[in-house]
């Protein structure tokens, strides 16, 4: 029970630092036209619909947003992915973003990377592992699911972008080029060695 008070305190303390319209007043004020919105359960039968929805997804993955809009701040959302899954290491830099991310399922490689594309952390999250991850702007990051599934849940700043929402790597492979099934199996083999 006091592992659920801590991870509610750690929510509420990011959600309010974050965007200050979280006061218990101002919270009151965020749905005003559609109160059922105010409360989105987190269950296990959301979990099992997205990650069979990833499982079908040509990423294999899929995002369950909990924001109304894109330009809400802030981004609140699952990322639900299967094994397989390719992410082109990225960084949130221009516009500076942080960024966290819980795991609530399966585990998964958290791998930080210097400016040249050298590991320089990797996390293990998850089952047997750290819960998660909290970064600063600028911090060049990829995933690599371990368990059959992960569902995280992430928090960024909105409002979110697509055009600027990440710089990619220039060392890496973009998603969906030739290459990224041999780099993911070597980013593999070297993050599990260190």
């Amino acid at each position: 029970m006091m592992e659920i008070v801590k991870l509610h305190s750690f929510f509420w303390r990011i959600l309010k630092a974050v965007d200050k319209r979280f006061t218990v007043r101002g919270f009151q004020n965020l749905f005003p036209d559609n109160m059922s919105l105010a409360v989105q359960p987190i269950t296990h039968k959301l979990f099992d619909t997205l990650i069979e929805k990833a499982k079908t997804a040509p990423r294999l993955r899929t995002n369950h947003n909990f924001h109304q809009t894109l330009e809400e701040n802030p981004n609140r959302f699952l990322n639900v992915m299967v094994k397989g899954t390719y992410f082109t290491p990225h960084r949130h830099f221009d516009p500076p973003k942080p960024e966290t991310i819980l795991v609530l399922q399966g585990s998964a490689l958290f791998i930080i990377f210097d400016e040249s594309g050298e590991i320089t952390q990797v996390h293990r999250l998850g089952e047997n592992g750290e819960i998660g991850v909290d970064m600063q702007p600028g911090v060049w990051h990829t995933m690599i699911v371990l368990s059959e599934a992960v569902v995280c849940f992430e928090v960024k700043p909105g409002p979110y972008t697509m055009a600027t929402d990440k710089e990619f790597a220039p060392w890496a492979p973009r998603e969906g080029e030739a290459d990224c099934k041999e780099y993911a199996e070597k980013l593999l083999s070297r993050a599990q060695q260190f």
